[in-house]
């Protein structure tokens, strides 16, 4: 983790490695904190050695999310803190699939905004790349309802 001052407060923090995230064989960071906004690479279904891990759009969405967690929270975010995660599937027609994984991993109400599309091809040969971005909480409550 790296990262920069301005003026002596924390502009920006580059999450390069921590507790469930892949080893990168990109030269890129996990994540960027830029004040109280977390910026999350593209996560695909990578395991914590570097490996891409083949299965079904089920799986692959899973892991990904996994690492995307793991993103967050090395840069002391929670997954309720997500505002919004952009998916890109190798083949639309697995919506359902991913929204059923979504469903799953967030609470009805409380889903970030998120985008979906079709890419021509992922990394590794992937079926799904998820990335997002989250936003500290900063209200006394720890909520904004």
């Amino acid at each position: 983790m790296r990262s920069s001052r301005r003026g002596g407060k924390r502009v920006r923090k580059y999450i390069t490695e921590g507790i469930g995230l892949p080893q990168w064989s990109s030269p890129i960071s996990h994540a960027v904190v830029v004040n109280d906004i977390c910026y999350v690479s593209g996560q695909l279904a990578i395991d914590s050695a570097g490996n891409y891990v083949s299965g079904s759009v089920t799986d692959e969405a899973l892991q990904a999310f996994s690492n995307l967690f793991s993103a967050i929270s090395a840069a002391g975010f929670h997954k309720n803190d997500l505002a919004f995660i952009d998916v890109a599937l190798i083949d639309i027609a697995d919506i359902d699939q991913l929204n059923s994984v979504y469903r799953h991993l967030f609470v009805d109400g409380r889903r970030p905004a998120r985008t979906v599309c079709q890419a021509a091809a992922l990394p590794f040969g992937g079926k799904v790349k998820i990335c997002g971005v989250a936003i500290r909480d900063r209200s006394p409550s720890g909520n904004d309802d």
